[in-house]
Parts: C-alpha cells; structure tokens; sequence
C-alpha cells in the first residue's frame, strides 16, 4: 500500500508544475495567515494618459484553504484606504479626497471572495477565477480576480508549508461613487496582489 507521502508526491507530478491542483495529501487541511512582510497590495490609474502606481496596506485578513479543495478556497480582507499612497504627493491627496474615495468618511475597502472557479486543469492558476464583493465608498459591487496560487520556487513538490498568491484584475472607480478629477484621471483601476501565505498549525 502506498504511504501518504507517495499518494502526495505522485499527485503533484501529474500537474508537471509549481501551480496547486485539487488533488493533494490526503493528510489533515492545513490552515494558513498572510505574511504581511512579503505581501503587497498594489494598484495602478491612469493620469493624463499615463500609467501610475500606488500601494494600500492591509489592516485584517482570513484566508481559508484547504489544498485537497481549492473550489472551497475564500479570501476576506480590509484594506485601509486612509494609507493608500502613490508616487505623486498630489496624487495622494487627490485619491484621498472626498471626490474620489473619501477616506474620512471610508476609511476601508474590504473584499470577501463568494466563489472561485477552478482552471480546466483543476488549479488555482492558468485561468481560475476569484469572485466576490469588493465595499468601496460603502458601495458594494462584484468583482472578479485572477487568481493564481504556487509553491515557492525551488520547494519539494510536497512541501506546502509557503505557498505564493496573486490576484489581478480591474474595476471601474465610478461605479463605486469614486469619480472625482475624471477630466484627469481614467476611470479604470488596475489591481495587483501578490501576497504570501504561511502555514500555521
């Protein structure tokens, strides 16, 4: 009969890569918290046609994954918008403002994932998606993400103790009432997450 680390290990051969699939060890699910010091929340707009960054810290997470299930996977986080900066002073303020997010008002944006939708292959890469409700400015609005979640390069294929995680995606700041400075700043926000998660017993 084989041992549990042989079912794990001739499992994750069958992906022939780093990304996770829903097969996995049929030991005990492992629960995992976000590694703050390796993970940022970035976010890109458009300024008079060109391309700008800015970051927002976390304030809380839950992360809930269970590698033997990646449809269960759910993600909530609170971001605080009171401390979302951009390389431009000016931006900042802007951003800040009550035209646009009105961080005294809303301080945070929070997003709760509702569902996700595997790859063909099973994964939570190459195509799956994250869907859930992102509140900003109180307005509460779906959103779909990108989603990919790896082993860290150069690991043992049965090694899930560090696992990376991006989400990508877009979203419109008017529908969510944030439509200040329009004549100067585009209406799309382009968000990049790369985060990492550490296994916790």
């Amino acid at each position: 009969m084989l041992s549990r680390r042989q079912t794990l290990l001739g499992l994750i051969s069958l992906v022939g890569s780093t990304g996770l699939a829903t097969a996995a060890s049929p030991s005990q699910s492992l629960g995992y918290v976000l590694d703050l010091a390796s993970t940022k929340v970035k976010f890109g707009f458009q300024l008079n046609g060109f391309w700008q960054n800015g970051t927002m810290p976390i304030l809380r997470s839950q992360i809930a994954l269970n590698p033997k299930r990646l449809a269960t996977t759910r993600v909530s986080v609170s971001l605080d918008a009171s401390a979302a900066k951009t390389g431009l002073i000016f931006a900042t303020r802007a951003m800040t403002s009550p035209e646009v997010l009105n961080v005294e008002k809303f301080p945070t944006i929070s997003f709760a994932t509702r569902r996700v939708l595997l790859s063909a292959e099973g994964r939570l890469s190459n195509g799956a998606e994250m869907i859930g409700d992102l509140t900003l400015r109180g307005v509460t609005r779906p959103l779909s993400l990108a989603v990919a979640l790896y082993r860290r390069p150069g690991s043992a294929v049965d090694d899930l103790s560090r696992l990376d995680f991006t989400l990508r995606g877009s979203l419109s700041r008017a529908a969510f009432g944030a439509s200040g400075y329009a004549g100067l700043v585009g209406d799309r926000v382009r968000l990049d997450i790369h985060a990492s998660l550490r296994q916790v017993t």
